[in-house]
């Protein structure tokens, strides 16, 4: 009986052995998720609306998880205060004018707490610092705003179409233009009028070039173009010998 007992002891121990590792285990990576292990700072901010932040949820600072949320508690009717813990190794990029916001872990995602860079001139936070903070967006209210638009948008749509057949069946003003013969054949005469006047400045134009009083005028005038169109070949041709 005696060695059936001792044999007993011993797996007994390497079970309660093999069970505290893993306990041990479990307490590491849960103590280094939650930053349990690490030197540690607090900050805290305010908001009107955490959106469904929660405590234990993480802190970012340039897209990396830098802490946790330690406590989040009413102030007043208006104001909610969030408290995070966070690494002191990143403390010293976390300038005092820097920015908190609540944002949502992708798109259906758990809700986190991002902290923006702030200027390089500005101060490092101290252990306790208060943060500005820019309130969230519900999704509410943009699918609020959404809605608006999109009812906009039909009432324009409407009234679109009702000009349209209002125009088709030669009502109002700019229907009766449309559709009216009349003012069609007007305005066919007038741009006729206008062929028939640039025809007639074309050939004044030329008849002056002929008349002896602004022939030279004429000339001077086809010289220094040709004079222009020269110089710019010049130029042309020299840059392409400096290339």
């Amino acid at each position: 009986m005696k060695p059936n007992k001792n044999a007993y002891k011993i797996k007994l121990g390497i079970f309660v052995s093999l069970g505290l590792l893993i306990l041990f285990v479990i307490i590491f990576f849960i103590g280094s998720n939650q930053n349990l292990f690490s030197s540690k700072f607090k900050i805290s901010t305010n908001f009107r609306n955490v959106s469904g932040l929660q405590v234990g949820g993480q802190v970012r600072f340039s897209g990396i998880a830098v802490g946790t949320i330690e406590s989040i508690s009413i102030i007043n009717d208006s104001t909610v205060n969030v408290v995070a813990m966070m690494d002191k190794e990143v403390k010293k990029f976390i300038k005092k004018d820097s920015r908190a916001s609540i944002t949502s872990e992708g798109v259906i995602g758990d809700k986190i707490l991002m902290i923006s860079q702030g200027s390089s001139k500005s101060a490092e936070v101290r252990d306790g610092t208060s943060l500005k903070s820019i309130e969230p967006v519900e999704f509410d209210d943009i699918l609020a705003s959404i809605k608006i638009t999109a009812e906009n948008a039909e009432v324009i749509t409407d009234e679109l179409a009702t000009m349209l057949i209002d125009i088709n069946e030669g009502e109002g003003t700019l229907g009766k233009l449309l559709n009216d013969e009349g003012v069609a054949r007007d305005m066919e005469k007038t741009m006729e009028n206008l062929r028939q006047g640039s025809k007639g400045l074309e050939e004044n134009m030329e008849a002056a070039k002929h008349n002896f009083l602004l022939r030279g005028y004429f000339k001077k005038k086809e010289r220094e173009k040709e004079k222009a169109r020269e110089e710019a070949e010049k130029e042309a041709k020299k840059k392409a010998e400096e290339k």
